[in-house]
């Protein structure tokens, strides 16, 4: 019998969720016991329901092909076949809030991608090499949910992973104001272009919801743990336009900064240079070898060339210089479907795991 944990992942059929089967493939911690989707889903082979949707550039798992899919309204049932699950549904945010607690009342531990979590309290949304601390939360969600092992974990939006990596390292030197402009891939809205045609040659200014998550959950990253919750830090100050580009994956943010005390660009170099977290030092599966990757050369980061940086996974940055009206301006890149997305989340489970949070039922 395999030492591997259990695992289900819940919204299998989606770009997200196909995203967490390639992941899963032979994973060294996680073996995938159950597929789990909505009734219409439910009880076809993976492949089937699936059919012409699989929306990845890579093949579909074969180990997932034949697995039958449960109704993952079936809490239950989708619980006595796990250890854990992800969680990356379509559904409305009350929906999915219910459904994930139900989960975590079944005494299953959540990895959510979603979005709905991740302002509760007592919910850590998780960066694993900048805000690993925030688990400690985890304690108290159990004595709130009255559970011994179940808990909700969930990892931020696909859009700040282009920027907080690398305004994080220079926390200390206090920022005071910053200003970005993402400009987001298609992949974010779970599209491809054969499904989404209008997006050729295009450019959409706008996003709904993007903006407030991209000036709020970075606060939420930096908040520290008081009585049992997370309260955001109040700086620094955060104005973003979030857009919807013509590229299939990768998020590009450009970003101005002012601090109140101003680092040399050397400094800043070095931070980044530096900057690692515990995933790096355990060496995790998922886990780039270098967090952060600065290009010298003027015309990079790009989406097609880096995106895939270590197993896009790597968080990239490029064109740091002083700006005319704040102290500097820069670039960064993510992937937002592996390290934005499922990716951000196997790699939360990977820690949580090394962390004993995750344990065999």
């Amino acid at each position: 019998m395999s030492n591997k944990l259990r695992v289900g992942v819940i919204g299998a059929t989606g770009m997200v969720g196909q995203r967490f089967l390639t992941l899963l493939d032979n994973h060294p911690y996680f073996e995938v016991t159950c597929l789990a989707a909505s009734a219409r889903s439910a009880g076809k082979t993976y492949k089937t329901a699936v059919g012409d949707r699989w929306k990845l550039d890579i093949p579909m798992p074969e180990y997932a092909e034949n697995m039958i899919i449960t109704d993952a309204a079936e809490v239950e049932r989708v619980s006595s076949l796990c250890d854990f699950v992800f969680c990356a549904v379509d559904m409305k945010k009350d929906e999915i809030k219910a459904l994930e607690e139900a989960y975590a009342k079944a005494e299953t531990p959540v990895v959510s991608n979603n979005s709905a979590h991740r302002h509760t309290p007592d919910v850590p949304m998780v960066i694993p090499e900048i805000n690993d601390a925030h688990y400690e939360v985890i304690n108290y969600q159990r004595k709130r949910l009255g559970t011994k092992r179940g808990f909700i974990a969930v990892k931020p939006n696909c859009s700040i992973q282009s920027y907080v990596p690398l305004i994080t390292p220079l926390l200390k030197y206090e920022p005071t104001e910053i200003a970005v402009t993402t400009y987001q891939a298609i992949s974010g809205a779970g599209k491809t272009f054969k499904q989404w045609p209008e997006m050729i040659d295009n450019i959409i200014p706008y996003i709904g919801g993007e903006e407030e998550k991209s000036e709020l959950e970075p606060l939420r990253i930096w908040g520290k743990i008081e009585n049992g919750i997370i309260v955001d830090s109040k700086k620094p100050l955060i104005s973003t336009q979030c857009i919807r580009v013509p590229v299939t994956n990768g998020h590009l943010a450009c970003v101005f900064i002012n601090f109140k005390y101003k680092p040399s660009k050397e400094q800043i170099l070095k931070e980044w240079e530096d900057f690692k977290g515990k995933p790096q030092l355990l060496k995790l599966p998922h886990a780039p070898e270098r967090f952060i990757t600065y290009f010298e050369e003027d015309n990079r980061p790009q989406a097609s060339v880096d995106r895939e940086l270590y197993g896009g996974m790597g968080i990239s940055a490029g064109r740091l210089r002083e700006d005319s009206m704040f102290d500097f301006k820069f670039v960064g890149l993510s992937h937002n479907t592996l390290r934005g997305a499922a990716g951000g989340s196997v790699l939360n489970a990977e820690l949580l795991y090394k962390e004993g949070y995750l344990t065999a039922k």
